[in-house]
């Protein structure tokens, strides 16, 4: 008999992602994420996080360069 897993949800993905970027992912949500989830899905949002990010730095960086002349 196979065991169905239920699929994460998106806030589950963008969790998931988040921690695994960090390096503080637990064991239990790494098996969970390679065994029910859809590798697509966490590709997907772990680019629009890193593209965000960057964008962050690159706002933060023009703002202090501005503010210091």
């Amino acid at each position: 008999m196979t065991e169905q897993r239920e699929r994460p949800g998106l806030f589950a993905v963008v969790i998931s992602v988040l921690a695994a970027m960090f390096g503080v992912q637990t064991e239990a949500n790494r098996q969970r994420d390679f065994s029910a989830g859809n590798p697509l899905a966490y590709i997907i949002v772990f680019v629009i996080i890193l593209v965000l990010f960057v964008l962050s730095v690159a706002a933060v960086v023009k703002l202090v360069m501005n503010l210091t002349g």
